[in-house]
Formats: C-alpha cells, sequence, structure tokens
C-alpha cells in the first residue's frame, strides 16, 4: 500500500547535503521493495534487510533530481542553490519525499541546464544499469549482434541507445505500440513480440539482454551466436548456477550483475547525453499526490521508459 504522510526532515550530517526534491521516479525496484517481490530465495533475506514485518524505511524513492537547501560544514562540491540529481543507496531510500539527505561522496552530481528535473530523475535506475550491463559486463563490442528484449521499458530504452552508440546492431523487441519509440532510439532493427517468436527463426545474436524477465538460457540458446552470451536483469539460483557452469566451458555463457549507482557513472552518463548520444524517455508524469496511481503504472510492466512524479509545480 503506498499513502501519503508527513514525515520530519532529515538531520544534515557534515559531510551530506540536503536536497529538495523536484522529482523523483517511480522504478520496478520501488515496486518489489514496497511489494517483497524478490525470487524465492531471497525473499527472507530481501525481508530481513527491508525490515520482517514492517519497513526499516517507510519512504520510498531512490532516483531524484532537485536544489541544494543546505549543506554540511565538511561538503566542498555542493552549495546552496545548486541543482543536482541522482540516486540513493537501495537501503536508505527516502527520494519520494520533499527532501531527501544524501552523502556529498555518494551518487549526486550537478544536474545539465539541458535537462528538466523530470528529466534527469529518470537517468540513474534505467541508464546505470545499461551502462553496467553493456559496457562492463558484456562488453558490448563494434558490429556485435545485440537483441533487447523489453526494449521500451526503464532500462530497455537505455540499452538500445548505449548499445547503438557502442557500435552494435541493435535488434529492440516489445509491442506493437512501442515500434516507433524503440526505432527512434536509434534500434536497427524491432521485433514486436505480440506478433510471433520473440527469436526469428535463423537469426543468431552475440548477446541478448533480457531486461523484463521474460525468457530463460534454455529458450533463447538456440537464438545465440556459437560465443554469445545471455545477460539476464534478474537473476537467481538458477541463473547463478549456470554463470558457474558455462564459465568453466567454451560456447555459449550466462552472465549477471548488480548494477550499482555511482557518482563516475552518472557523470558518465551525461557526458553521452550531452554529445547526443542518449536522450532521457519519460513515459508519465504524476503529481505527488497521485503517487499510488504511478506504482500501478509501474507494476503493470506495460510502461516506456521512466515513470516520474512530480513533487512541485509542472515543469
Amino acid at each position: 500500500m503506498v499513502r501519503l504522510g508527513q514525515v520530519a526532515t532529515p538531520r544534515l550530517k557534515r559531510d551530506q547535503v540536503l536536497v529538495r526534491v523536484r522529482a523523483s521516479a517511480v522504478t520496478t525496484a520501488d515496486y518489489r521493495f514496497r511489494a517483497s517481490v524478490f525470487p524465492t530465495p531471497f525473499w527472507l533475506p530481501g525481508r530481513l534487510m527491508l525490515g520482517l514485518f514492517r519497513p526499516r524505511n517507510p519512504v520510498l524513492g531512490m532516483d531524484f533530481s532537485g536544489v541544494v537547501e543546505a549543506v554540511g560544514s565538511a561538503v566542498s562540491r555542493f552549495r546552496v542553490g545548486d541543482a543536482v540529481f541522482g540516486a540513493t543507496e537501495p537501503m536508505r531510500r527516502g527520494a519520494h519525499a520533499e527532501f531527501i539527505a544524501m552523502p556529498e561522496s555518494g551518487a549526486i552530481i550537478h544536474k545539465p541546464e539541458s535537462l528538466t528535473h523530470q528529466q534527469a530523475a529518470a537517468i540513474p535506475f534505467g541508464a546505470s544499469c545499461a551502462l553496467d550491463f553493456l559496457r562492463d559486463v558484456a562488453r558490448v563490442q563494434a558490429g556485435q549482434r545485440v537483441l533487447i528484449l523489453g526494449a521500451s521499458g526503464a532500462v530497455g530504452v537505455w540499452a538500445v541507445q548505449l548499445a547503438r552508440q557502442l557500435g552494435a546492431e541493435v535488434t529492440g523487441v516489445c509491442s506493437t505500440r512501442n515500434l516507433e519509440l524503440v526505432r527512434s532510439l536509434g534500434a536497427h532493427h524491432v521485433l514486436d513480440y505480440t506478433a510471433g517468436s520473440l527469436f526469428p527463426e535463423g537469426k543468431t545474436y552475440d548477446l541478448i539482454f533480457d531486461t523484463a524477465g521474460i525468457t530463460s538460457f534454455a529458450n533463447c540458446r538456440a537464438a545465440l551466436s556459437d560465443n554469445g552470451t545471455y545477460l539476464p536483469l534478474e537473476s537467481g539460483l538458477r541463473e547463478m548456477g549456470q554463470v558457474l557452469v558455462t564459465s568453466l566451458r567454451r560456447g555459449k555463457k550466462v552472465r549477471f550483475s548488480v548494477s550499482k549507482n555511482t557518482r563516475q557513472g552518472l557523470e558518465q552518463i551525461v557526458e553521452l547525453i550531452a554529445s547526443g548520444a542518449l536522450t532521457p524517455v519519460v513515459d508519465r508524469v504524476y503529481p505527488m499526490q497521485e503517487i499510488a496511481d504511478a506504482h500501478r503504472h509501474v507494476e503493470s510492466r506495460h510502461k516506456r521508459g521512466s515513470v516520474v512524479v512530480a513533487m512541485g509545480a509542472a515543469e
């Protein structure tokens, strides 16, 4: 259940900045934290981390954009009035509130003037995942054939753009209504999963990146090239076992990772946005009073890009 309420303004530590939040994204991670939707083996550890009987931190939200309201005595990178954006640690959260305290050393950077607060709030979750998984885990190279499942989602829209920027031949898989969006983001080919098989007969890919959790290594193995990689965004014990087994032999591999927001990663993403290689995709902007509707929209798993909550007047 999501409901509005009053919370205390965070106390500022000497190494923190207090941000007045202007916009905050609602992500699938927020939905999972709220509803305790974890892979079966990780349900109990997840509940123990978040709070077994009630949430340790009842305020959801990790991705935010806003304006610095106050700075701690040890802070040197930011000043009052600076426009900033970033993401909290998963266990801390709290971005779905009017104020949030962030460590200066955390995943927080100055917001480019070219981006609205709503666009900036749409960056951390999806862009950081795509950057980590494609560049650092899969190590996508120019000329490789990359298939992206869930190409119109919060991670998928960034993955399509990044894979194209890395020089890959990109195929995006999405529903009928999102074909033009995915094509406009740079996909060389688009497939409508409602019209037939996810994997065209005779086509193989060097990387299959499943951002939506709709397939498995067994299902897409035939569509991988001889040394191709299956990379699921959502992983459980099965995928961990497959990573181990496939690493011990030649041929097709399974890899997985856990994405983490960092200041350096956000700075690299901003550089790519400034160059024109990437652009944020915002599906809908909800006023704070309708945050429960924003969560329902995210939970439907049919959003295009990011869903954002505006804390103040619309931009």
